[in-house]
């Protein structure tokens, strides 16, 4: 148990580099010391040291060349940026051309290391053009065994000696698949090593010194003439120097008595090698021994043992943990906002599983959001009929109703009772507005025209006890607000500023004026004024969350709760009010502002 818990403590990343560690490095490491030790004690050994001394440092040379290009593949296989080059499905050529300037790095290493001759990358992207340094395989180059080899092999590294297809001449050539899992096109990698510079190495031997691939085909000599030619043409009738990888031998070549060294180059993570042959003509040399490859092998094959064991328990653990997440998401899918998932552990599963766990809960916030939105919107709608339904007392034969009032009008215009003909025409015009608004939102002029026509009215009947002023900002007169929004709270101030005001004149000043925040308006009166109790007692009324009586549906309360659920809580009505002074009513219509209407 204290074992799994420090498992799932440790990163995932971290989890993984140690499983290649120990599946794939220390066994290598080990293989790599045991034969390098075996080798160096053999060579020591031998009768001819000077001779093997030779192919041991023509063999270190030769590996430090082949250690450029290796290192540059496994560059190039973790290189993130070549990821997204070659994956990119490309819409245009000049977006593979500008994708070409941007990633300049095959050229750059060519330029930077003596090592190389060239660079290339065979995709089979279909979007991307040749430019020499990333190409599409043709079917030729598909049906070639190196091309095939490197799919087959994946990750691991090929040397073939090859023809380049840009300049016609063959190279030593590393070969390698592209094949991480992000990658979406198997990508062949092939990467010339400098024919000149091994050739340099092989001209400072004395004797015939040759470095041939898997194919016996020879990829550097130090005498030119043998370069590109193939040992079995030249020594077919000698199978062992055809095929053997390590060791000494005696051998006749044209007619003398001969020896040949061989050695093998241990080139890292590849599916075949490279052989360093050197032909001595001496008596005898010692035998190589052969029990150092076997020795080799039973390593790397326990170690390989012990990979699969470490590699199949690290996946089961992972494994059950990723089950026990992928349950808990179908029982989200089915609508279960309930399920809360533990996890033990730090890695990342363990943070998946908390992350999930807070999806989780801002899922069921979201829903009870959504429902309580959805309570405020029938509750705005309501609040709107309740003017519709106030009006439909008032609808009762309309065409009567007018026709009535018109007739009253003119009755009035021909006895020369002008005002009476005025007070009947705007009483007729406000009825008609209050009829055709309905719900829909209108504009502040609109709305400025009924309660015109109110006030009109209303002096009509109270003639010089009553004053009105109107002061609207021009630019705001296209705001559009809701319907009989500003008139209920005229109407209220000259019911309870006016009528309850006993001698003198009421003076009612409506100001629409704009703000930084949005547009304000302000009903004032001079009026009887409110109590400090009674206006606390207004206060508590319009927060009170209980229905009002039908008879005060259209008066302050239902002015503040259509506010409120078309703006939202801070843009309700303010009320001040001094007793014996007047009241002022006031609210804001917020800058760009929606209304639920």
């Amino acid at each position: 148990m204290k074992l799994t818990g420090i498992l799932n403590d440790i990163k995932l990343r971290n989890k993984l580099s140690l499983i290649f560690i120990a599946a794939a490095v220390i066994p290598m490491l080990i293989s790599g010391v045991i034969l390098t030790v075996q080798l160096r004690e053999i060579l020591i050994a031998g009768a001819f040291q000077q001779a093997v001394s030779n192919v041991e440092r023509v063999r270190q040379r030769t590996e430090e060349v082949i250690k450029v290009p290796l290192d540059i593949s496994y560059r190039l296989s973790n290189d993130s940026r070549l990821r997204t080059v070659v994956n990119r499905e490309y819409g245009s050529n000049y977006e593979v051309v500008h994708a070409y300037k941007q990633y300049t790095d095959l050229r750059n290493y060519v330029h930077m290391y003596k090592e190389i001759q060239g660079i290339r990358l065979y995709t089979p992207n279909s979007t991307m053009l040749n430019n020499w340094d990333f190409m599409q395989p043709d079917e030729a180059i598909q049906n070639q065994p190196w091309y095939k080899q490197a799919l087959e092999q994946r990750g691991l590294v090929g040397w073939s000696f090859m023809e380049d297809e840009r300049d016609g001449q063959s190279y030593l050539s590393l070969v390698r698949r592209i094949n991480l899992e992000d990658w979406l096109y198997d990508s062949v990698l092939v990467i010339n090593v400098d024919t000149v510079l091994l050739n340099a190495i092989l001209a400072q031997e004395t004797f015939a010194t040759w470095i041939v691939d898997d194919q016996n085909n020879i990829v550097a000599a130090n005498r030119p003439d043998l370069y590109g030619k193939n040992l079995k043409e030249m020594h077919g009738d000698n199978p062992e120097m055809l095929t053997r990888s390590e060791g000494s031998f005696d051998v006749m070549l044209a007619g003398h008595p001969s020896k040949v060294v061989i050695s093998s180059l241990s080139l890292q993570n590849s599916w075949n090698g490279l052989r360093v042959i050197s032909v001595f003509r001496i008596p005898e040399i010692v035998k190589e021994a052969n029990g150092v490859i076997g020795r080799a092998a039973r390593v790397i094959a326990a170690s390989f043992f012990a990979a699969i064991l470490l590699v199949y328990s690290s996946a089961s653990l992972i494994t059950r943990r990723l089950l026990r997440l992928s349950k808990h998401m179908s029982k989200v899918g089915s609508g279960s906002w309930k399920a809360f998932l533990t996890i033990d552990g730090k890695d990342e599963i363990g943070q998946l599983s908390r992350q999930f766990n807070g999806m989780v809960e801002r899922l069921n916030q979201l829903m009870n959001e959504v429902e309580e939105s959805n309570y405020q919107k029938s509750l705005l709608e309501q609040k709107q009929n309740d003017i519709k339904f106030k009006m439909l007392a008032s609808q009762i034969n309309p065409h009567f109703l007018f026709n009535t009032l018109d007739s009253i009008r003119m009755e009035a215009h021909v006895r020369g009772q002008e005002d009476i003909a005025v007070a009947v025409w705007q009483l007729s015009s406000m009825i008609r507005s209050s009829l055709e608004i309905g719900n829909r939102a209108i504009q502040l002029r609109e709305e400025m025209n009924i309660v015109l026509c109110y006030l009109e009215l209303q002096k009509f009947r109270h003639e010089e006890r009553l004053q009105y002023e109107l002061n609207i900002e021009p630019d705001a007169e296209q705001v559009e607000i809701l319907p009989l929004i500003i008139q209920p709270l005229v109407e209220n101030s000259i019911i309870h500023g006016l009528e309850n005001k006993e001698e003198g004149a009421t003076l009612v000043q409506v100001h629409v004026y704009r703000i930084q925040e949005g547009v304000r308006i302000e009903v004032i009166d001079n009026g009887a004024g409110i109590s400090q109790d009674k206006l606390l007692e207004i206060h508590g009324h319009l927060e009170d969350l209980e229905e009002e009586a039908a008879d005060r549906r259209i008066g302050l309360r239902n002015v503040h709760d259509r506010l409120i659920l078309s703006y939202g809580k801070p843009y309700g009505l303010r009320i001040d009010s001094v007793e014996g002074k007047g009241t002022s009513v006031s609210f804001l219509i917020p800058k760009e502002g929606h209304m639920h209407v």
